[in-house]
């Protein structure tokens, strides 16, 4: 039996694009692409120095302090390992609650991207695909530690990259000439 839609009387096995051809599934030929080959877990530590007896005063919340970095490091040409280290630490009144660190890593290989732009898919793109694994593993242990789940709020990559950049323009502008 025919589709009366099809001239050719063959029903086709893909659907076709504007030129007739088979439509293509990833990014287009020459375009630029990151490709996540593996994310794990480098280094996790959770501490709880005051346990129990910060467990039993949470009545109120704990001043919590986090600090993000991110780095890389070219594993290939064209493949990297970035790595998103995320520290928090509670405090209640004048006591450590907890210090929770994570360093969570993947490997990318970047495909078609200019040398210009590297430092910046690196710095800000792949960190953007980690954090909200590393977030979780946040929450997790903090959850397992026996207080409630730290859940960080998202982060701005690019405003961390350009806040790096000034500090490395002031830096080098405060440098002596050789």
């Amino acid at each position: 039996m025919t589709d009366s839609n099809d001239p050719s009387g063959d029903a086709p096995n893909e659907a076709p694009d504007d030129t007739g051809g088979p439509q293509s599934v990833g990014p287009a030929d020459g375009a630029p692409h990151v490709q996540v080959h593996a994310q794990y877990v480098k280094d996790l530590s959770f501490e709880n120095p005051e346990a129990p007896h910060s467990l039993a005063t949470q009545g109120k919340p704990p001043s919590i302090e986090v600090s993000v970095d991110v780095g890389a490091r070219g594993l290939a040409p064209g493949q990297f390992e970035v790595e998103l280290r995320i520290t928090a630490h509670a405090a209640q009144e004048d006591k450590k609650a907890f210090v929770v660190e994570v360093q969570y890593a993947g490997v990318f290989s970047l495909h078609n991207v200019p040398e210009s732009e590297l430092k910046q898919v690196c710095l800000i793109e792949c960190p953007r695909l980690l954090f909200p694994f590393a977030r979780r593993i946040v929450a997790d242990a903090t959850r397992d530690g026996g207080f409630p789940p730290l859940l960080l709020e998202p982060i701005d990559f690019m405003a961390l990259f350009r806040q790096s950049a000034d500090n490395e323009a002031e830096t080098d502008a405060g440098a002596p000439q050789a």
